[in-house]
Parts: structure tokens; C-alpha cells; sequence
């Protein structure tokens, strides 16, 4: 039997998800009438780099875990693979969600956590892509 993809297949779900909240706050923020670039307006600026940062982040990891997934089954390191993933991205776009993590403005009191939050996602993101990795080279060599 073909061991189906279904831990990526969810994290695929939930990447769209995630992607299209994403795409509706630069889509609001455009309604205002700035339809190409930034125009200098930072939080504009900030919204279009949390949306593509989780476009070029998540297409390649997506596709490395699936092919994992059918590789080895739906193991537990796989799942965590997923769920760390799911995590780090949320956490990288939250730390996205106002200019003190997107552009490290006013990071005084409880402002620093956006700049956490943002670090702690790019960290998890690659802790994740070194551990899909580990776990393709392990599994095929």
C-alpha cells in the first residue's frame, strides 16, 4: 500500500489558510489606494513581506515533506515536522503583526514580543528544514 501524504496534506490546509488571511490583509490595505508597491507606507510594506515570506517558505517545505511523508509513512517525527512548521510560521507572522517586529520600531515593553515572536518563527522554521532533511538523508542513505 502507498503511504498517502496526510500529515503534509493537512499542513497544505492549513498553509492555505493561513496564506489567504494573509493576502486579504494586503488586499484591504491596498483598498485604500495604493494597487502597486508600497508607496512608502511601512505597515503596506510589512503586510506584503509577512504574506510573501510564507509564499517562499512554504511551497519547497511542503513538497520536501510530502515526499517524505510517502517515503517513511505517517511517523511521529513527521507529524512534528508539520506541527513545528504550522508553529514557526504562525509565530513568524504574528511577529509580522506591528512595525516593532517588522521593522524593530519602539521595541520597549511588551513590544520586544513581536520581535521575539518573529525570531522565534524564522528559528523554528529552520530547525524544521534541518530536520526534514536529516530525516530524507537518514532515511535514503
Amino acid at each position: 500500500m502507498t503511504n498517502l501524504p496526510l500529515y503534509a496534506a493537512a499542513l497544505g490546509a492549513f498553509l492555505i489558510v493561513l496564506q489567504v488571511v494573509l493576502m486579504l490583509s494586503v488586499g484591504l490595505h491596498r483598498s485604500k489606494g495604493q494597487f502597486l508597491g508600497d508607496g512608502g507606507d511601512r505597515d503596506l510594506e510589512r503586510k506584503v513581506r509577512r504574506h510573501g515570506n510564507l509564499a517562499e517558505n512554504s511551497g519547497l517545505f511542503l513538497v520536501v515533506i510530502a515526499l517524505f511523508e510517502i517515503i517513511v509513512g505517517q511517523t511521529t517525527f513527521v507529524l512534528v515536522l508539520c506541527i513545528g512548521f504550522a508553529v514557526a510560521r504562525s509565530l513568524h507572522a504574528l511577529g509580522f503583526a506591528s512595525l516593532a517586529g517588522s521593522h524593530g520600531d519602539d521595541l520597549t515593553g511588551t513590544r520586544k514580543a513581536f520581535a521575539g515572536m518573529r525570531a522565534m518563527g524564522a528559528m523554528g522554521t529552520l530547525l524544521v528544514a534541518l530536520g526534514s532533511t536529516y530525516g530524507i538523508v537518514s532515511t535514503i542513505t
